[in-house]
């Protein structure tokens, strides 16, 4: 738990597991009916229904016709579930701290729905009902992240099994401290691996290249042997007849086929280092002083397609100008207090997360890669009693989790087609002496 204003705000929401709580019947048509649809941050619908069948948003609007026998719900403010971009949850003590973690490791292959299953409860009762899961999180190479649902009827379902590939740098491993030279080094071998996660990729576009060459020359020296078959045939019976006339062995011309392209190796840490240079998923780096932040942004800026978010950014406010115009987000955990690794927060501000919204940096709002994500929204909160915008703070633990880590189709936004994990207040959900009244998650109503 933490301290200061955190223990503080967690006193408003009471975290023993109701009996009403049970897993979402996603068969059930549920219709929810609220004064305030917080569609996404910034885009509201007053006075409006929300439409759920077989766990997926079907309609939304104002006086929509509601199925018989559906269940209905009402309050005052509907907005999506939240996201927390920054957990632990699912992860036994061993397998988030691991520090033998390399690019390739799945944090999926971690996850135990039977490791304290109260603390996914607990997040889902205080309306987290996605997370992003790390193992290894303060491994220089944490290796692949897992974005999963919070349900019980969903321990095992994984909804983005390569939510992103994850690292860290100048973050406190064994008890020690690296010192500002071990900080930039570090920054330079993860470069480096993305280097040679970028060559694995050519060299395999190479390949596939010369292959595509080598097979297309086959098939016309086949053309070219079968269209010129008879008149082959007529000359090697000419030079066989001609050799035994002259007594000579008589030699079979053969063909010399061009080398296949050697396959490159497989190597499975370079595959996923690719699969991050081209884009595919993002990469995610925790770092905090200004030197290494600095240092990182220098040396990846050469790699066009590369998604970096950078986790924790004690220090990042200077280089908000920068962060804008590549697009990188930023994950921030606001615990000025209590926090469990005092050297990298011992800075950190809890107005932090409104400037840089402010400065335009797309910012995210985590709970740090614990098992705290029940305290998410009072995160969130807190960091509006800063100066961070109520929407700015709202699209940190909704859209913006969902559309980083490549789940906004489905997560953080109210609209047909998505899955329906929805919450319902009896007043703002960033007010913290709202109540948070029912939780849906894909269409189940799993709170009330």
């Amino acid at each position: 738990m933490l301290a200061g204003p955190f223990l503080c705000l967690s006193l408003h929401t009471d975290l023993r597991v109701p009996a009403s709580f049970s897993p979402p019947a996603t068969s059930e048509t549920v219709a929810i009916r609220v004064g305030r649809v917080i569609l996404r941050p910034g885009e509201e619908l007053a006075d409006g229904t929300i439409l759920i069948e077989r766990g997926v948003i079907v309609a939304i609007g104002k006086d929509l016709s509601i199925p018989q026998g559906a269940r209905v719900i009402e309050g005052a403010v509907a907005c999506a579930g939240f996201v927390d971009p920054w957990s632990g949850l699912g992860l036994d003590p061993a397998s988030a701290a691991d520090l033998g973690t390399s690019h390739a490791t799945r944090t999926v292959d971690a996850l135990d729905p039977w490791h304290l299953p109260a603390e996914r409860r607990e997040a889902l009762l205080a309306g987290v009902t996605a997370a992003r899961v790390q193992a290894g999180r303060s491994s220089a190479f944490a290796g692949i992240g897992a974005l999963v649902r919070t349900s019980e009827a969903a321990e095992t379902d994984v909804v983005l099994e390569d939510a992103c590939l994850a690292g860290s740098v100048g973050i406190s491993r064994s008890g020690r401290a690296p010192d500002v030279f071990d900080r930039i080094a570090e920054v330079d071998r993860l470069v480096g691996a993305l280097d040679k996660g970028r060559r694995y990729r050519e060299s395999q576009l190479e390949f596939r290249d010369e292959l595509e060459k080598w097979m297309k020359a086959i098939l016309e020296k086949t053309a070219e042997l079968e269209k010129d078959f008879k008149k082959a045939k007529k000359d090697r019976e000419k030079e066989e007849k001609e050799a035994k006339e002259k007594g000579k062995e008589f030699k079979e011309k053969k063909y010399k086929e061009d080398k296949k392209p050697r396959k490159v190796r497989p190597d499975p840490d370079d595959e996923v280092l690719a699969r991050a240079v081209e884009g595919e998923i993002p990469l995610v780096v925790e770092v905090h002083r200004a030197s290494e932040i600095r240092r990182l942004l220098e040396k990846t800026e050469s790699f066009d397609r590369l998604r970096l978010v950078i986790a924790g950014g004690t220090e990042a406010l200077p280089f908000a100008a920068e962060l804008v115009e590549r697009s990188i987000p930023v994950i921030l955990w606001p615990a000025p207090m209590g926090s469990p690794r005092a050297d990298e927060y011992q800075a950190h501000d809890p107005a932090l997360p409104g400037e840089l919204a402010r400065a335009g940096v797309q910012v995210l709002i985590g709970s740090g890669g614990g098992g705290e994500s029940r305290e998410l929204r009072f995160i969130a909160a807190l960091s509006v009693g800063h100066g961070m915008e109520r929407a700015a703070a709202l699209a940190a633990i909704t859209t913006l989790p969902a559309q980083v880590f490549d789940a906004g189709a489905r997560l953080g936004v109210l609209e047909r087609g998505h899955s329906g994990d929805v919450l319902v207040f009896d007043g703002d959900p960033l007010d913290s002496s709202a109540n948070l009244r029912f939780v849906i998650s894909r269409g189940g109503v799993v709170v009330q």
